[in-house]
């Protein structure tokens, strides 16, 4: 996905799973709070047309209501608890295991072949199936392959999750674009010397 900051830097990001692109909405806590879209259903459906949800268009389909909307919001910030537990190795609030297991229950978007031969949307998509299909991608996440590898940005100011699918498993940054060049950066700046630091002087 492609990222605005409030710095106004621009920057792609792949969170590895849809269910951590959902994370991008907002979420409990100031920092989250900032970038909080899921107070108005054209949030979501604008997260919706941006997300890795495919085929496009789904936003346009999508009828949501305002306690969708609400069961939506909860469970994103279930999720980022419950990133941020197995990305620190701690345990899993049961209560946010609850949400995320009550929601996957749910019965997901429906998918059907179109008469092109392409992939659509069946009609009457819901803000309840959009709920179920990004509760159980987080289920297929938390239980998968890639649940040793959910992250943290390891930049200092940034907070970003994202699951490490990379065959080497050594991502450590939301993007190379953003935290990983300023890191580079920062770096190169400390091995650099410094006009008057005292590089090159012989003791006398």
């Amino acid at each position: 996905m492609t990222l605005h900051h409030l710095d106004g830097h621009v920057f792609s990001f792949d969170a590895g799973a849809l269910c951590l692109e959902l994370l991008l909405t907002g979420g409990p806590g100031p920092v989250a709070a900032r970038y909080e879209v899921l107070d108005r259903v054209e949030g979501l459906l604008a997260w919706v047309r941006d997300c890795r949800l495919a085929p496009r268009g789904l936003d346009r389909e999508l009828a949501v209501t305002p306690a969708e909307l609400a069961a939506v919001r909860d469970t994103r910030d279930a999720l980022w608890r419950l990133g941020l537990a197995r990305a620190a190795g701690d345990a899993l609030a049961a209560e946010d295991l609850a949400v995320v297991n009550g929601a996957a229950a749910l019965p997901p978007l429906a998918a059907r072949i179109a008469p092109d031969g392409t992939r659509a949307w069946a009609p009457g998509a819901t803000g309840t199936g959009l709920l179920g299909t990004v509760a159980r991608d987080a289920v297929e996440l938390f239980t998968g392959p890639y649940a040793d590898r959910i992250r943290v940005c390891g930049a200092e100011n940034c907070a970003l999750l994202f699951a490490d699918t990379s065959r080497p498993g050594r991502r450590r940054w939301c993007s190379m674009e953003r935290c990983g060049n300023r890191h580079k950066v920062r770096a190169h700046r400390a091995r650099t010397p410094r006009p008057g630091d005292g590089a090159g002087e012989t003791a006398g």
